[in-house]
């Protein structure tokens, strides 16, 4: 069975690459692919507590099964400093939720949210700033960040939250654009764009908006600095995912466990 690895981050140093092919023999679950690994990659051994494993895209237990020509990512922490989606009606087709290559322009992210109906629109801007503190705890100048990321997953984890959020406030509006490669000191890395009604749920939109990309979305930050050195900023475990399958399955049973009730009072009564 064929399958490619993909490591990010200090997984990827750990492995010396960003990508492999992997033949493991049949049947195999993550759990033998990780044991393929330790027995050729030890650098990996420190890092697998704090590793996230995603299988085609959404994330795995050690017990799940592979397939063949399964894609398999090794997520570390993710930033937690700082596509394509569904584009809303009325901005000219631009996708809510982004990643880019180029600088961001703030204008164009807030043309994705305004509307004649909202009497609120909300831009943050994260920009990248001079300066840090390492795992060494010593204050260091930083030069500028490199942004890496898992897109395929990305993309979905960003469409998930503008959704999450747009369902909670009727009229709101959520875009978040979120720049990968390198951006030097003081340019944005990422930019949320939230329009609604009234302010305090725009406010409150982009509140948690940037607070769930810090923890939901692999995308990782490599910070650079003056001394020549460089080390990736890995503070948050990767989260949303299972919750968010927990938070939907729970969402399920409650509306199974409500026609079930409802189609027990409707049930007429038997006949003796």
């Amino acid at each position: 069975m064929r399958v490619r690895l993909l490591a990010f981050a200090s997984a990827s140093d750990a492995l010396g690459t960003g990508e492999l092919e992997i033949e493991l023999p049949e049947p195999a679950r993550v759990a033998n692919l990780r044991a393929w690994l330790d027995a050729r990659y030890p650098a990996l051994a420190p890092l697998w507590p704090r590793l996230a494993v995603a299988v085609n895209g959404s994330i795995a237990r050690s017990d799940d099964p592979l397939s063949e020509g399964a894609e398999v990512a090794l997520l570390p922490p993710v930033s937690g400093g700082s596509g394509s989606g569904e584009a809303a009606a009325g901005t000219a087709a631009r996708p809510r939720v982004e990643l880019v290559d180029a600088p961001i322009d703030p204008q164009d992210v807030i043309a994705r949210v305004a509307s004649p109906a909202c009497g609120a629109v909300l831009l943050f801007l994260g920009t990248v700033r001079d300066h840090s503190r390492r795992r060494d705890e010593a204050a260091a100048t930083v030069l500028k960040l490199t942004y890496t990321a898992y897109r395929p997953m990305a993309c979905q984890a960003l469409e998930r939250i503008a959704a999450d959020l747009e369902r909670t406030t009727d009229g709101l509006r959520v875009a978040i654009v979120h720049r990968l490669g390198e951006i030097p000191v003081g340019e944005p890395s990422v930019a949320i764009a939230t329009a609604a009604r009234h302010r305090a749920a725009a406010y409150d939109a982009s509140r948690q908006a940037l607070e769930r990309l810090k923890s939901e979305v692999p995308i990782w930050k490599l910070e650079h600095y003056s001394d020549g050195n460089a080390a990736w900023r890995e503070e948050e475990p990767l989260a949303g995912t299972l919750e968010h399958l927990v938070t939907q399955i729970n969402e399920e049973n409650r509306h199974a466990e409500v026609i079930a009730e409802r189609l027990g009072r409707e049930k007429p009564p038997d006949h003796v």
